[in-house]
């Protein structure tokens, strides 16, 4: 629901309506952050959910650190980014602007594994899980970092991880994918359309309003090169649709590709228009891809290293 509370062009009543086209659909999981507007999404969200008091509708959300370090930093203390005080003043503040009792999920929304050293974070939240504030605990982790959760998971004392996975950042399944497998813990697969390349949407041109967080990510050194492995990916999808008579997409590829993996329990796509709301639950609903296009996506993975424009 990022797109919904902090991106530009974002309109509440649009939101409202992709948000129930999705319910009326079957999705059940939604996923928001205080930062996405500043409560904006979180107030969306509780909308929805009390819309709709006949559906099992499974809410998260995520606790800002206070310093406001983009990545999470293992040279900064846990107590910077996550005090106490902090942890259960935004618990508060988001239950209040969502007008719920409980979230499925609370996540911090930024790790370092470093972090593990002071475990007063953890008996912060399994407090406030003891109070009913909050469900289960998960942990966002940073760009192309998926390492830097491993050991968080080994200690079996989180329930969820959130992080990047798609054709293009497949080293999850390295070390990430597996730890999760063991502790069953769930995967939380963010980011599915590359922020938009994967959707073969965009091109070497592309621009977005001003104030736009797209403007900052997607300067040249990152665009040029998503875009021309897209248009490859595209060349492949063409190929596949013409020697076997179908009509993949490719958002239903990204989507799909991610839904083969058995490790992951779900896909937060951004969904702020009906359109993609149908399109992306028409893909959830046709399942994993045929094996051997999905051998083919192997051979695209991209290892990328985190830069002062990636977070």
């Amino acid at each position: 629901m990022w797109g919904m509370g902090g991106w530009s062009n974002s309109d509440d009543q649009e939101s409202l309506e992709s948000l129930q086209t999705a319910v009326s659909l079957g999705c059940n999981f939604y996923d928001t952050a205080y930062v996405y507007g500043d409560g904006r999404s979180e107030k969306l969200l509780g909308q929805i959910v009390r819309a709709n008091p006949d559906k099992r509708l499974y809410t998260a959300t995520k606790i800002p650190p206070k310093d406001k370090q983009w990545p999470a930093k293992g040279e900064s203390p846990l107590m910077n980014a996550y005090p106490l005080d902090h942890v259960e003043e935004f618990t508060h503040r988001s239950l209040e602007n969502a007008g719920l009792q409980s979230f499925d999920l609370m996540q911090f929304h930024t790790w370092h594994d470093e972090w593990l050293r002071d475990d007063r974070w953890l008996y912060k939240l399994d407090d406030l899980r003891s109070q009913g504030l909050i469900k289960a605990i998960g942990i966002s982790l940073n760009r192309w970092e998926p390492w830097n959760g491993v050991a968080a998971v080994k200690t079996g004392q989180i329930d969820a991880v959130q992080v990047i996975y798609n054709i293009f950042d497949q080293n999850p399944e390295d070390e990430l994918f597996p730890a999760c497998r063991e502790m069953d813990v769930a995967v939380i697969a963010r980011v599915p359309f590359d922020e938009g390349t994967l959707t073969g949407n965009l091109t070497k041109e592309s621009t977005w309003p001003e104030g736009d967080w797209r403007n900052t990510y997607f300067v040249p050194e990152n665009l040029i090169p998503s875009v021309e492995r897209a248009e490859e990916l595209e060349k492949l999808l063409e190929r596949w649709n013409r020697e076997h008579s179908t009509e993949i997409t490719m958002p239903e590829l990204a989507l799909r590709f991610i839904l083969s993996n058995p490790d992951v329990g779900t896909i937060i796509p951004g969904m702020r228009k009906v359109r993609h709301v149908k399109t992306n639950i028409e893909a959830s609903n046709l399942g994993p891809l045929p094996e051997r296009l999905r051998a083919e996506l192997v051979k695209h993975r991209w290892v990328r290293k985190p830069a002062p424009w990636s977070q």
